[in-house]
């Protein structure tokens, strides 16, 4: 479950949105939190005006916010990104040269990254992977598809877990396309729960797991996976100072956890 650690509070007047964004890792040059669900890393090429991440953190330097003003910030940069509903590591650089730094490992194959995906499925092994190359879908715009006329992309998949028709995965992308695993793990055969954009969008709920499920009169059941079952788990790379390795982490989502509990209790 999540952490008590250092929490950076954050909000979007205009919209009424409110995010709590904890901080998992810290130090004189980077800064990394666990990127919370149904919020853009940065601003969307498309729509302007969505609330992103960046934007608000710069926002709170801008004004003086306390969690800035006791750090003493006035650069914070993203050496990566996360997608909207995606979950997990973020990291973030203090300053112009950390930022060179870091974008010239993310733009090799040198951070490795470990994500956890749950998915509707069993794959027949235990270790897979999918070599594929992808290209912006022009019928799709925002989207990926793979072509042959595309660019490497590299995933190895590890099965974590395997439950009655469902399975817990971890994700390590060799290269960083965007959408990467999403699009690998549909051609694969196993899109993830809540992705509607490379699957059909699939919850997972408590009533297909429980035999003895009764929904009371007038409830309507929620999902245990309401958003994209994707998280960003680890995170290594070399530190800007001195080369030396930083490993980083975010504890899994509580709705994963959740999930994974009743899995666990009904789903074997």
């Amino acid at each position: 479950m999540k952490g008590s650690g250092p929490v950076i509070k954050l909000s979007a007047p205009a919209t009424g949105q409110f995010w709590p964004v904890p901080v998992v890792h810290e130090d004189s040059r980077l800064l990394a939190i666990d990127k919370p669900a149904r919020l853009l890393t940065s601003p969307d090429r498309y729509d302007r005006d969505r609330p992103n991440l960046m934007r608000l953190l710069h926002a709170g330097i801008e004004r003086g916010a306390d969690w800035a003003v006791g750090r003493r910030l006035d650069y914070l940069a993203n050496a990566h990104r996360l997608d909207f509903e995606t979950t997990g590591v973020l990291l973030l650089a203090k300053d112009k040269p950390a930022l060179v730094h870091l974008a010239n490992q993310f733009g090799g194959s040198r951070p490795e990254k470990t994500y956890v995906a749950l998915v509707p499925g069993n794959p027949e092994q235990d270790e897979f992977e999918v070599d594929l190359k992808l290209m912006p879908d022009p019928r799709l715009p925002g989207l990926m598809r793979w072509s042959k006329d595309g660019k490497k992309a590299l995933t190895r998949f590890k099965v974590l877990e395997r439950f009655r028709g469902v399975t817990l995965l971890s994700c390590h992308p060799e290269t960083g396309r965007t959408h990467q695993i999403r699009v690998h793990l549909k051609f694969a055969g196993f899109p993830i729960y809540g992705d509607e954009f490379y699957g059909d969008g699939r919850r997972l709920f408590l009533s297909s797991l429980k035999p003895s499920y009764r929904l009371k009169e007038g409830q309507e059941e929620r999902p245990l996976t309401p958003t994209l079952a994707l998280h960003a788990w680890k995170l290594a790379v070399a530190h800007p100072d001195d080369e030396r390795p930083v490993e980083i982490s975010a504890p899994w989502p509580s709705d994963l956890e959740v999930a994974l509990k009743y899995l666990r209790r009904y789903g074997v």
